[in-house]
Parts: structure tokens; sequence; C-alpha cells
């Protein structure tokens, strides 16, 4: 298990939710209190794993039950929600919105004063190595430049709690390792979904999915190791 400096744990809670899309139930009846440092959402695809990631600031809404994060509704107070929690996407493409990084990264700041801002985005790029990249093409970085430039938009933000979506999955074994390493080295909370059992292993607590329940929780090890009796 990793090291953590969290210093602040959200209160998260989801209370007997189900989601349904077109008919199709993707959730069911899903109640869990997520209060770790580092949190690993693990299952095969389909389980119901970036479904429950997309609750946790309102991307989502529940089709039944409720989830809260701070005792704020991820519906109800969704913009609230959505100023502490930072979301990261698989894909950066996704993510990054603005022409080059320094620009994507003001955009995260807006609002901010200019000078303040400037000396941010200027820090933000020089720590997660895109000082010579901050006014190229967003879409001449590298997959793994790509990614850790969708991260940096959220962390600029300073979130109390950070949702990683599968973040790792198009990276090779190196940038897999940055993003992994930078994630649960955070002062916020991360909930993490990934098909990374060793990056999973790393968290405090780990959550399996399948058919769209919660069949697992608890130390990571016991769960992973649950996880892969369902696969044999």
């Amino acid at each position: 298990m990793t090291e953590s400096v969290t210093t602040a744990i959200a209160e998260i809670s989801v209370e007997r939710v189900s989601v349904e899309f077109d008919g199709r139930a993707v959730l069911d009846d899903v109640t869990v209190e997520l209060t770790a440092p580092t949190i690993a959402v693990i299952g095969a695809n389909g389980s119901g794993k970036s479904t429950f990631a997309r609750l946790l600031n309102g991307l989502v809404a529940p089709t039944a039950g409720r989830v809260t994060v701070d005792g704020l509704d991820t519906v109800r107070d969704r913009a609230q929600v959505r100023r502490r929690v930072g979301f990261v996407f698989a894909n950066p493409d996704a993510q990054i919105l603005m022409p080059t990084p320094a620009e994507d990264l003001a955009l995260s700041l807006r609002g901010t004063p200019r000078d303040q801002a400037a000396l941010r985005v200027r820090e933000t790029l020089a720590a997660h190595g895109l000082a010579g990249h901050a006014d190229v093409p967003a879409s001449a970085l590298s997959g793994g430049q790509k990614q850790m430039l969708a991260l940096a938009s959220v962390l600029i933000t300073e979130p109390r709690l950070i949702v990683a979506d599968e973040p790792t999955t198009l990276l090779d074994l190196r940038n897999a390792r940055r993003i992994g390493d930078l994630l649960l080295a955070q002062s916020a909370q991360v909930v993490l979904v990934t098909h990374d059992l060793e990056l999973a292993a790393r968290c405090h607590t780990a959550v399996l999915f399948e058919e769209g329940r919660v069949i697992a929780s608890g130390a990571p090890k016991d769960v992973i190791e649950a996880y892969r009796r369902g696969c044999g």
C-alpha cells in the first residue's frame, strides 16, 4: 500500500443507487461509503465501474438512490460538487479543450486574477514536465504528455477529491507508472478506476464491481484475490 499524504477526506456516501440507460440496468442498488485516502475501483469491462465514477461528480445522475460528497447532493448541488471533485478521463482528448497546454490550464483557472493565474500555469507546467511545451499545439503532444496535461488541468484547481477513470489505460508502462505515482501522491482523496491490479494494490482500499453491483470491498489484497477467483 502506498504512503499517503492525504490531510482531508471527503465524505462520500452512495445510498441504494441504481442507474438505468435506455431501460437497461447499469448499476443496481449500490450502497457504499468511501472514507479511505485512496480507493481502487476494479472489475470487468461493463461491470459499472465508470458509471459509478461518474456519479461522484454529477456526470451521471442516479435513477434511484442518492449520492453525496461532503453532504452535498450530486444532483441538487451539482455545481458545488464539481468545484470539489476533479475528474480525469481515460482519453485525454476528451478533456483537453484549448489549443495549447498553457491555454488549457488557464481555462481551469477562469475567474482567477490574470497575474496569479499566469504564475500558477507556469508553475504547474514546470512541475509536470511540460514547461517546454507551453505554447505548442496540444494535439502535437505525446500520449503521456496529453494525459499529464489532462491531470494537471484537474490538479491546478486543487480539488478535495480526484476521480480518475482508467487514466493509464492508453499509456505505455513508463507513462502509466508516472501517472499512477502522481495520483497516489496527492493530498486530495483519490478514487481510481483501473484495470491495473498492481496500481490497485497500492491503494488503501478497493471496491469490486460485477454486473452493476458491489460484490467485495476492503483491503486491496483480498478484493483483488476475489476478482481473480471470479475470473478463473
